[in-house]
């Protein structure tokens, strides 16, 4: 199958608007997520530190969204009437037909189910829509609640990366590889 991408389109769950970032996101991401160190504290990414680095980085990735093999979702939670996370594509191999999510939610929306929601729906679309064979994500070793959000949008775990990645402050940190193929959908179906 060819990978036929269709850059940030707008995906609608049934809690969800999954939707291009605009300017007037940088206020409840700031606020919401991209300040907190306890957000970060597993990510490669540094506390923002003043709305003014958000404000940048919103407006980069608006410039992006031209760029069909470009994607990266604000997660709009309908009931709160703001964003609350983002969703995006990390790394990609058309030639392989794979890619791998990365992903971050604000801490008063953890544990309901709200990634899961957001995950299940853009592996689909990827599958889908783009046409990619298979759809990894990993996590740092020390934050499991990431990998039970993989486990329930259906990816299986394949095991730890030792010293993958060097954190924030330059140590070596081992990461939790989990994937799903195209098979795996249609092995579920078949046995549903």
């Amino acid at each position: 199958m060819m990978i036929n991408h269709k850059g940030t389109t707008e995906i609608d769950t049934e809690r969800l608007l999954l939707r291009r970032f605009k300017a007037s996101d940088a206020e409840a991401m700031f606020t919401t997520w991209a300040n907190d160190p306890e957000v970060t504290r597993y990510l490669s990414w540094r506390p923002h530190g003043t709305l003014e680095v958000t404000k940048e980085i919103i407006s980069s990735w608006i410039n992006s969204y031209g760029n069909q093999e470009f994607y990266n979702w604000a997660i709009f939670l309908k009931e709160a009437g703001k964003v609350v996370g983002s969703i995006g594509l990390v790394d990609r191999s058309d030639e392989d037909e794979r890619c791998e999510i990365g992903y971050c939610i604000g801490k008063e929306y953890w544990n309901q189910g709200i990634m899961t929601e957001a995950l299940k729906s853009v592996i689909g679309f990827f599958f889908r829509e783009v046409g990619f064979n298979r759809i990894q994500a990993k996590h740092h070793k020390d934050n499991p609640a990431s990998g039970r959000v993989m486990q329930k949008a259906g990816m299986k775990y394949e095991g730890r990366l030792r010293q993958y990645l060097k954190d924030k402050d330059g140590e070596f940190v081992d990461c939790d590889l989990y994937s799903i193929v195209r098979a795996d959908l249609l092995h579920d179906v078949h046995h549903a």
